[in-house]
């Protein structure tokens, strides 16, 4: 008999989107649009690729040999021909493409012309250096325009681009440089941090001295004076895109011609090379871009992920420049240098759609409503959530200051997928903390361990058919890929457990590693996280699973406490009675531990499994995603 997965979140509040969110909504009845999308996925994918524009077409929509994809088979394409050619040679030449805004407050604006001409620059200068179509370029670079260059221009030549973090060890980015064989690092010698100027370049320095691949390495320099370069084996970016032709054609690419290499071991694991290509990838990100945030020309659409991480490949580079959109992209924190960083942005550039993280909302929440209560926000329309679950409070706050009339589009998905998959539209009924419905031509669903449907209640989340930007492979590790496909039977397993209710709304419970048994009752983090945080001394909290003799696991848990509030014996007791009350005893902890902070990759989701390792006293495994 399966395990059955328990569900003790009481369902929340519906929200309705108003009417003129919906008259101006690409998809304007979601049922009839979904219904018809999953009656045949292959012609609807079909139609979003006609949306683009390719150099020929393709012969056959999907090719599935389980569990392996190709996606619009003979066609050929390049996915920065669609992202700057076809707007350049319209009226959106002229357009702004990206506002970026670095920490000190410098600005710099790109219309799509002049990104056109700089990513033109940078792939003739690649040329120059003899790189060839499959060669790996490694990026490590802070949140700067060139970030987004280098990416384009790579892309442009059918080069396979790696982009790292950098925030990352030393260690952390030789492990990936060599498992790419990259012959090409760019990077700066800065990147900041809250004022604090952290040098880059001798990082990659001593990971390139290890790796006998990297030939050249590709230094924008910041600060002046600029550092010394060793002029046999570092350029300057300048002085290397100096002289370049600003004309440079976008090469012809087959369908499945590699984009990108990105690591991940996001909450699990040591990292892996996901593989995305250029025709699935560049139709699935197009067409959530624009259903998703229902992107208009008129919008400035703001995400705050760095490119370092898929949502900034998706939500930043690719999905809106695909669509034509004005992006802004800042560098720095949230709350540095006040927590109106975001806000003041916001109001600046009259931002109508705001992509962010439950983690960051939740940051925010700490320093309370005045902050956004100071600026006018009134030209949002539409905000999103990515990353983890986000509590219903977060959920109910961040609507509440931002006007209490903008829907949140909270987005289900992962690397290995590419793009959205489970999320509402503007014209989808909201429940605060529910991811609510599958994207179009996305058929997920609720399963136990045998791959059978689970009408309402708890399980693990799958997708049962292919996607077009789907992960092609896992990079050097096939195996690897396979075991996403072979958990569950016929099913892709993203490794998610969750909750469908009786509307069919997903409601995402945490990692399927993270789940605790308590007295063979499986319950979900995110459940317990959420009612902790509903508290009113609680600003974050996270969960885990300890070994305990009668009921086999307890619940323990770290909690960070809102501002004003002080660890006492009452208050820890009051925490307990308060997940009693919202979830019912067996959800109770038996043990609460107030911490300053919590274990978090870079990207913002919560490491529990650091925190189960340390509690118990074992080996956390690969920790080179933690932010500290």
């Amino acid at each position: 008999m399966a395990e059955h997965i328990e569900t003790l979140l009481k369902t929340s509040a519906l929200y309705h989107p108003d009417e003129r969110t919906v008259a101006r909504a690409y998809i304007k009845d979601y049922d009839a649009a979904y219904r018809e999308s999953i009656a045949d996925p292959e012609q609807f994918w079909d139609g979003v690729a006609r949306e683009l524009e390719w150099f020929s077409p393709w012969h056959t929509v999907l090719e599935w040999k389980y569990p392996w994809a190709k996606w619009f088979l003979g066609g050929t394409c390049n996915i920065t021909y669609n992202c700057l050619d076809r707007h350049v040679r319209s009226w959106r030449t002229n357009k702004v493409a990206v506002i970026w805004v670095g920490e000190r407050g410098e600005e710099r604006i790109f219309t799509y012309a002049e990104l056109y001409r700089q990513v033109n620059r940078c792939a003739n200068a690649l040329k120059r250096l003899g790189m060839k179509q499959g060669d790996r370029v490694t990026i490590y670079l802070p949140k700067i325009p060139e970030q987004i260059i280098a990416m384009l221009a790579c892309a442009r030549l059918g080069l396979i681009h790696s982009v790292v973090y950098s925030g990352f060890s030393a260690p952390a980015l030789e492990s990936r440089i060599r498992d790419a064989e990259a012959r090409l690092a760019i990077t700066a010698d800065y990147g900041y941090d809250r004022g604090t100027a952290i040098p880059l370049k001798p990082v990659v320095d001593k990971a390139a001295a290890r790796c006998p691949t990297i030939e050249k390495i590709i230094v924008v320099r910041r600060e002046k004076p600029g550092i010394t370069l060793d002029a046999g084996r570092e350029l300057d970016w300048d002085a290397w895109l100096e002289g370049q032709s600003a004309a440079c054609d976008a090469v012809p690419l087959d369908a499945e011609t590699p984009l990108y290499f990105l690591y991940t071991s996001g909450t699990t694991g040591k990292p892996k090379g996901v593989v995305h290509v250029h025709g699935g990838y560049m139709v699935g990100t197009y067409i959530t871009a624009k259903y998703v945030f229902d992107l208009k020309d008129e919008d400035v659409y703001f995400c705050v992920a760095d490119p370092g991480w898929v949502t900034g490949h998706s939500y930043i580079v690719y999905g809106p420049l695909l669509n034509g959109a004005t992006i802004l992209t800042a560098e720095g924190k949230p709350d540095y240098p006040t927590p109106a960083r975001w806000w003041e942005l916001i109001e600046k550039y009259g931002v109508s759609i705001f992509y962010t993280t439950p983690t960051a909302i939740r940051l925010l929440m700490k320093y309370g409503d005045d902050w956004p209560g100071r600026h006018d926000l009134s030209t949002l329309r539409i905000l999103g959530s990515v990353g983890e679950p986000i509590n219903p409070e977060a959920w109910e706050w961040f609507h509440r200051v931002t006007g209490g009339d903008k829907p949140i589009m909270d987005t289900w998905w992962q690397t290995e997928t590419g793009s959205i998959l489970v999320t509402p539209l503007p014209c989808v009924s909201l429940k605060p903390g529910s991811a609510t419905r599958p994207f179009l031509g996305i058929e997920a669903d609720v399963v136990d361990k045998q791959g059978r449907s689970i009408g309402t209640g708890g399980g693990f989340a799958v997708i049962k058919k292919p996607w077009p930007s789907m992960m092609r492979t896992i990079h050097n590790d096939p195996d690897r890929y396979l075991g996403y496909w072979n958990n569950i039977p016929g099913c892709y397993t993203a490794g998610d457990v969750c909750h469908k209710d009786a509307d069919g709304y997903f409601w995402f419970m945490g990692r399927a590693d993270d789940v605790v048994k308590v007295a063979g009752n499986r319950i979900g983090t995110a459940e317990v996280e959420s009612a902790l945080v509903s508290h009113e001394a609680v600003v974050e909290a996270a969960v885990i699973g300890k070994p305990h003799r009668t009921a086999g696991e307890m619940i323990k848990a770290f909690v960070i406490l809102k501002q004003g509030h002080l660890e006492t014996p009452e208050l820890i007791d009051d925490l307990k009675r308060h997940v009693q009350t919202e979830l019912g005893k067996i959800a109770m902890p038996r043990e609460i531990e107030v911490v300053t902070s919590l274990p978090k990759t870079r990207s913002g989701k919560i490491m529990r499994r650091v925190l189960k390792a340390k509690e118990l006293g074992q080996d956390p495994g690969d920790i080179s995603t933690l932010e500290e």
